[in-house]
């Protein structure tokens, strides 16, 4: 591997996954020599914390088992890490990737995402899932995202902890933290990677997690670029209102409550709309700081 002018950490979530763990840390180790190799716990049952210390890892236990988000968290707090990386522990992700990812952040981006290609995915279901959420997300954002839900990818440590406080304790810290990114105007790319046969069984649920994907995508999109919500509805209600207020004018040559209704509330989304984006304004303020910061130094 080439040097690096910025220092690593590696933070693999593991709950249960003393088998990928087993094959994953000694290739790690012998790869990335210098770098802070980080073990959340994620309340395992099995030998999760012995694999890892035999092979030199750092581990961070939860005490019961907190979400795959939360763990994050526990490692990005503390990582040493200029750069954090962030890899599945059950064999999914190839370590020959990493360098691929730390090669973007080395050319100015600010996160770096391993894209998994469509004949990667574990079903079909799954496959045109990812498909839905990455068009509803690059709607809500303005930019195209490949892959909202990588948990693959490598960021710089200074960036990503400013949006902790923003990822929820779920499955879902891939899709908040990526449209956190490109919403607050920092760099983001992506590298098209070959997902692994993965070691045991998936957390995910389907459909639970579907829909809270589903939730947090409007979520975050409401917080970061609230007219692209609000504005779409406003203009809705306004038209339906028109079409209803020619329709009963036309027939009845009168202004009904329900076409003064459907204004009203047109205007008044409208409205709302333009407060959130002016309150959603207060989350780059940190972001743009740094980045002065950061140019000056």
């Amino acid at each position: 591997m080439d040097q690096l002018n910025y220092s690593i950490s590696i933070i693999l979530p593991a709950k249960n996954e003393e088998r990928g763990l087993e094959k994953l840390l000694p290739l790690l180790s012998e790869k990335f020599t210098d770098a802070e190799i980080i073990i959340v716990n994620d309340g395992s049952t099995d030998n999760t914390v012995a694999v890892a210390e035999a092979n030199g890892a750092n581990v961070i236990s939860h005490p019961y088992s907190m979400g795959n988000g939360a763990a994050i968290k526990s490692g990005a707090r503390k990582a040493k890490g200029d750069v954090l990386v962030f890899m599945d522990a059950d064999g999914q992700h190839r370590p020959d990737d990493i360098s691929r990812l730390l090669k973007k952040i080395s050319d100015g981006y600010d996160m770096a995402i391993g894209a998994r290609q469509l004949d990667t995915h574990a079903t079909i279901f799954r496959r045109y899932a990812n498909i839905g959420y990455n068009k509803l997300a690059s709607l809500m954002t303005g930019h195209k995202i490949e892959d909202l839900t990588s948990g693959f990818r490598a960021v710089r440590a200074r960036h990503f902890r400013k949006f902790l406080y923003l990822l929820p304790n779920g499955f879902s810290y891939p899709t908040t933290s990526t449209m956190a990114f490109f919403r607050s105007g920092l760099a983001v790319t992506y590298i098209p990677i070959k997902a692994m046969q993965r070691e045991g069984k998936s957390h995910i649920r389907i459909f639970r997690d579907g829909m809270k994907f589903l939730i947090i995508i409007l979520k975050i999109g409401t917080l970061f670029s609230p007219m692209r919500f609000f504005l779409p509805i406003s203009a809705l209600l306004f038209l339906t209102g028109s079409l209803y207020y020619a329709y009963t004018y036309i027939e009845y040559e009168r202004f009904t409550n329900m076409s003064a209704l459907l204004f009203l509330s047109s205007l008044f989304t409208f409205l709302i709309g333009i407060v959130s984006e002016q309150i959603s304004s207060l989350h780059y303020k940190g972001v743009e700081e740094a980045q002065r910061r950061t140019k000056r130094d």
